[in-house]
């Protein structure tokens, strides 16, 4: 398929189109920096729901039933679920196609597993061009699950308009972990399994957290309970992120400050990538790369001096 019919299909939003480019950035293939560069005016209607948490909080259960809401309401939804990976293959474990299956089957869902290879480009970028690629293509909601709360998870998160927070009843001990990323990027705060003990317990945990919190827009990010297997809570959880959209879409200050920074990240994302692919294209970088890494594995040599041999090996 040559790029500009590509492209075309994709802002077409035929699915099979849509598939392949995602796949075209995701492993960086001959094209990707192009259709990047295409897709890009396209972007900016979609509204980018992430959707992070602890394992177990049941993120996967509220993704689809908040799909499913959506669908319900005509609207076409992109989902990107970002599984773990074997360090190894590099790809995608857990098949959140088949749990959603389901909504798999419907024309107006789209669902896509991604690895988190932690390769050249890692998950921040191809997820976030991913991202881009189902807002070009006529997607009114694109909601990103993430696989947990680690560094990863709090950059893409980031990057969505609206940032959702899942916790599980009786998780203090996260709750008290977490904070330090997840508070002061939740948007909106989801206690899930609420039918279980500890609900209360854990929503004053919650709340006295957040009153501990400084935003910058003055938003006070709501706490709303559910029980996603029972499609409790789904309407409420749909109307906080709506009133957050609306809070974010006004013109204020720190708005314009956080797309900045955005922005900002974005291109640093692609600054590292390149930087990094121009270093391991040079002669003999490729050799120089698996010797340092034998003898770093051996003990023969510290990983700081071996960096610093490959970039006065990449100068010369």
């Amino acid at each position: 398929m040559l790029q500009g019919d590509l492209i075309e299909r994709v802002l077409a939003g035929e699915p099979r189109a849509v598939a392949r480019a995602i796949s075209l950035v995701e492993d960086t293939g001959p094209g990707a920096s192009g259709l990047m560069k295409a897709i890009f005016p396209h972007t900016g209607k979609a509204l980018v729901v992430g959707i992070t948490g602890a394992p177990g909080a049941g993120k996967s259960s509220l993704v689809d039933k908040l799909a499913l809401h959506y669908k319900d309401h005509g609207e076409k939804i992109g989902i990107i679920a970002v599984d773990p990976s074997s360090p190894f293959s590099g790809g995608a474990i857990l098949g959140d196609r088949i749990r959603m299956s389901a909504l798999g089957t419907d024309k107006n869902v789209f669902i896509r597993s991604m690895a988190t290879r932690g390769n050249l480009g890692g998950l921040s970028r191809s997820t976030v061009d991913a991202v881009a690629i189902l807002d070009a293509a006529g997607f009114d909601k694109v909601i990103v699950e993430t696989v947990g709360v680690g560094q990863d998870e709090v950059e893409i998160v980031k990057a969505a308009d609206v940032s959702v927070v899942v916790l599980v009843p009786g998780m203090g001990d996260d709750i008290q972990a977490i904070k330090a990323g997840i508070m002061e990027i939740g948007d909106v705060f989801v206690i899930n399994k609420a039918d279980r003990e500890g609900v209360i317990r854990t929503q004053k945990e919650l709340e006295a957290l957040l009153s501990l919190a400084h935003r910058p827009d003055m938003w006070d990010p709501p706490i709303v309970k559910t029980v996603a297997t029972e499609s409790k809570g789904i309407e409420d959880l749909s109307a906080a992120i709506e009133r957050y959209a609306a809070f974010n879409a006004s013109e204020h200050r720190s708005a314009k400050i956080r797309k900045r920074a955005i922005a900002k990240w974005r291109l640093l994302e692609l600054l590292r990538e390149r930087l990094l692919a121009d270093l391991l294209s040079g002669n003999g970088a490729g050799e120089r790369l698996e010797g340092l890494s034998r003898d770093v594995a051996e003990k023969k040599l510290d990983p700081y001096s071996a960096v610093e041999s490959l970039l006065s090996g990449a100068k010369q």
